[in-house]
């Protein structure tokens, strides 16, 4: 029996378990430092108020149970791997493996260039941080709703990639609605989206930001780019050459970097802490560990950059999959060459914008359906996989 340890629990991480479940010579080993699986592709409604935790966390313990014996969850936090060896080393423990992958995902980059960003800032990379930007918008909310306040409140969201443009849009389409429970009082609460790039969506198509700028003006998002944010303090944000701007809270999603396991193993890294791997998702030197997701450096076959997302860490899982199977029978596996498929954007409420293979577009309540029915699919396979852990429980 052939013994792969994945160490992550992310969308990679997860479908990596997926598809080697389906060989009957291999066992399966899942680390994760969190008990749960976390779904930060719906952090944004999450942190608005419109989704619920269980709309994005699913047990990892009566998921993997759901295989059955062929897969073990170790809730544990991976320390260092001596790739040598073929072992992973966490607690006081250690581990043997025949393959390896590493699915750490990554951890918001709060850049030391920006003085007082990170004692100052929000991310969304985990549920804790998540849930702790939660709880400022409902009590900012709640202060509202009470009178106990009446100062006009900013909340800037730093960063207008994509997580950055759902949540400004989501938290915004919110405040709309409880206008009809605070009345005008939701005016003194704004939304400021924040960026130093000259456009929001960098990277993305002429379509895609046309019609969230427009979606975003709706809104009435106060979007900022071309501003290059320098210091921030408890209370304002500076801008290069700009001036500042007050806050009563700030999320950032400016950036991430490979997440703190990256920093203790071996390997070739890129500025950003991500693992830069050969064209068939090896760590260079060894043909039997693997990196996937957001923690290590992906491109194409030309050569350019994969954005970080849930689907390039999934097909990057699909593709390891494939290769340690096609090495358990001595054969070579392909090239590394995925692409992006689509992209849709929630833009708050029950509109959004889409692409999918560039040249397929949608907007509004269609996209909507289109990217919720994509999240249901998922969340309802994960359910399922849970529903037969708890069948085999009622039987025992």
């Amino acid at each position: 029996m052939v013994r792969v340890v994945v160490v992550g629990a992310g969308y990679g991480g997860l479908r990596a378990v997926e598809h080697l479940v389906k060989d009957s010579n291999i066992e399966i080993v899942l680390f994760d430092e969190n008990p749960y699986h976390y779904l930060q592709t719906e952090a944004y409604g999450y942190i608005a108020g419109r989704f619920n935790i269980n709309d994005l966390a699913v047990d990892l313990n009566s998921w993997c149970l759901g295989f059955g014996v062929k897969v073990k969850f170790i809730h544990a936090k991976v320390n260092t791997v001596d790739y040598e060896k073929q072992e992973v080393y966490f607690q006081q423990e250690k581990l043997f493996y025949d393959y390896l992958i590493i699915a750490v995902g990554a951890k918001t980059n709060f850049f030391s260039f920006i003085q007082g960003l990170k004692e100052n800032a929000y991310g969304v990379k985990s549920l804790k941080e998540a849930y702790s930007f939660r709880q400022k918008f409902e009590s900012m909310i709640y202060q509202k709703l009470s009178y106990q306040e009446q100062q006009e409140r900013n909340i800037v969201i730093a960063g207008a990639g994509l997580s950055g443009v759902e949540i400004a849009a989501e938290m915004a389409y919110i405040l709309q609605l409880y206008a009809k429970t605070i009345g005008s009082r939701t005016q003194e609460i704004k939304i400021y989206l924040v960026d130093a790039s000259e456009t929001i969506l960098p990277g993305m198509s002429r379509y895609l930001i046309k019609n969230t700028h427009q979606r975003l003006s709706e809104l009435e998002v106060n979007v900022l780019t071309n501003s290059f944010i320098t210091k921030v303090d408890s209370k304002h944000l500076y801008f290069k050459d700009t001036g500042s701007l007050s806050y009563s809270f700030m999320i950032f999603t400016g950036g991430i970097s490979g997440a703190e396991l990256i920093e203790h193993i071996s390997g070739e890294k890129n500025k950003l802490n991500q693992l830069i791997v050969d064209n068939k998702l090896n760590i260079k030197g060894y043909t039997n560990v693997y990196a996937i997701g957001d923690c290590v450096q992906l491109h194409d076959k030309h050569l350019n950059i994969l954005a970080p997302t849930a689907q390039t860490a999934e097909k990057s899982a699909e593709y390891v999959v494939e290769c340690i199977q096609q090495r358990m029978r001595g054969k070579a596996c392909k090239l590394f060459d995925e692409k992006i498929s689509g992209v849709f954007v929630a833009l708050g409420g029950k509109y959004g914008v889409g692409e999918i293979f560039g040249f397929i577009k949608v907007k509004g309540y269609g996209a909507f359906l289109l990217k919720k029915a994509i999240t249901y699919a998922y969340l309802l396979g994960l359910h399922l996989r849970i529903n037969i852990d708890f069948k085999n429980r009622i039987k025992k």
